[in-house]
């Protein structure tokens, strides 16, 4: 069986495709020529699984995506109280490149749009750093978040140099307001390097996922983040990553997020995902058109907004193999001797719980991966079993997601029995699009009798049944 998250997110970009709203940022010249057909997402789960879809290996510059990072190694480099003494966590309700300070007390607003992003810049390493190190530390931590080697994009540098002369004027207007030690072109030209990094979807779902993952990268285990910092980013993604935007953002997808004018989104949901996407158009708040419609369709669908306490609880998956043993009234049953593999959820289902359930069942019955010892190692069981019993409860993308591993379990003729005694599956048998419909039933009893006939049971060859 092949997992159903791929197609669906293949499906998500064909929805988002016909979308030609907006235009790609015009006032760098390398972006203004970006091909507008570009379109990805990607997932990267919090254990470090990745899923993505569409152009997902075009790399485009990282932009303003980076402003968060930066932030998070400003943070670890100065200490939170120094780098609150100099940028504010306020919305601004601004442009993001609007020459503007705080009227209270000259800090930036925040570190998501320009001035705040130029002061964090400053921070890195030392007061005293060159701007070489700190381009050299940033670029070092955010190849380590993204878990391969970043560079960066030398043509669009260039081309932002050429048009620098507002970010130039927010330097020198920092400078004198004395939020910046360093020389203001230092500072703007290190901003603007960082800025140029190039990534793809992937790089920056796996970036996002570090942020839901408590700042640990989730695939190569390193910590990258402190905990405190994580907190700090994220509480500021959520109220002004998406500039002026931010409110609506927060309220139609709920997700902590940071957009690029390269056409990136990230989102970050603590301790589930990390997100991105992908498509140069942008509207007239600088982000992603269809970026932010993925975005939106992926909470509405996956249930991913941030407020959603429809349910409570974390779920778990364990796989377990028995082997039949046939009753004595039935010695000679067709299943005697061979293996049933057993997939038992817990809690309350949400989509993490359901993926890990569709990816268990691909290890154990998909084709063999040299990668993985052990895949693939049981694709002639005997049947399959979903136990919900220890399930309190499914959430609608759970549910879907269960149901579409189910059908095509019977699409490839498994033999597929789910134990639901709490009637929390609630799959309409009549609608199935296969001949075969899955056997449910209220308990293991029933399960192993009905794939090893009556007075048959089980030896246990792992973990438990």
């Amino acid at each position: 069986m092949k997992s159903p998250i791929p197609d669906y997110l293949n499906a998500l970009l064909e929805k988002a495709r016909p979308i030609e709203d907006g235009m790609p940022a015009q006032y760098i010249k390398t972006l203004a020529n970006a091909d507008t057909s570009k379109l990805a997402v990607a997932l990267v789960m919090a254990d470090g699984n990745v899923y993505s879809a569409g152009d997902d290996k075009v790399e485009f510059s990282i932009q303003s995506i980076s402003k968060a990072f930066v932030y998070a190694i400003a943070i670890e480099d100065a200490g939170l109280d120094r780098v609150l003494e100099k940028i504010g966590v306020e919305p601004s309700g601004d442009a993001f490149n609007k020459l503007s300070l705080h009227k209270g007390n000259n800090r930036p607003m925040n570190p998501m749009i320009n001035a705040g992003a130029i002061a964090a810049h400053s921070l890195v390493v030392n007061p005293n750093a060159t701007a070489e190190e700190r381009t050299d530390r940033i670029l070092k931590t955010m190849s380590r978040l993204a878990g391969r080697q970043l560079h960066v994009d030398e043509e669009v540098y260039q081309a932002e140099l050429e048009d620098a002369d507002r970010n130039m004027g927010i330097g020198y207007m920092l400078k004198a307001a004395g939020v910046i030690s360093c020389k203001p072109d230092e500072a703007v030209k290190g901003y603007i390097r960082q800025c140029s990094i190039n990534v793809n979807v992937r790089d920056l779902a796996m970036m996002a996922a570090t942020l839901s993952n408590a700042g640990v990268n989730p695939a190569t285990g390193e910590a990258i983040i402190p905990v405190d910092s994580v907190r700090q980013v994220l509480s500021v993604m959520t109220t002004c990553g998406m500039y002026d935007g931010a409110g609506d953002w927060v309220s139609r997808v709920g997700i902590p997020a940071k957009s690029g004018v390269a056409g990136g989104i990230i989102g970050a949901l603590p301790g589930q995902v990390g997100i991105a996407a992908f498509s140069p158009k942008l509207n007239d708040r600088g982000n992603s058109v269809r970026a932010v419609a993925i975005f939106e369709q992926l909470s509405r669908d996956m249930g991913f907004h941030m407020m959603d306490v429809s349910q409570i609880a974390r779920a778990s998956v364990s796989t377990s193999v028995a082997k039949i043993v046939a009753g004595k009234e039935d010695p000679h049953h067709r299943n005697c001797d061979r293996s049933v593999v057993i997939f038992a959820l817990r809690g309350a289902v949400r989509f993490a719980g359901s993926e890990r359930l569709t990816r268990a069942i691909v290890r154990e019955l998909g084709d063999p991966n040299p990668k993985d010892p052990g895949s693939g190692k049981h694709q002639d069981a005997c049947a399959i079993v979903i136990s919900l019993r220890d399930a309190f409860s499914l959430n609608a993308v759970a549910r879907r997601v269960i149901h579409e591993s189910i059908i095509r379990l019977l699409a490839e003729e498994k033999n597929v029995v789910v134990i639901d005694p709490n009637d929390v599956l609630k799959m309409d048998l009549g609608k199935l699009p296969t001949s075969q419909h899955p056997h449910i039933v209220q308990n293991e009893k029933e399960a192993r009798e009905y794939i090893g006939g009556i007075g048959c049971s089980a030896v246990i060859q792992s973990d438990n049944w």
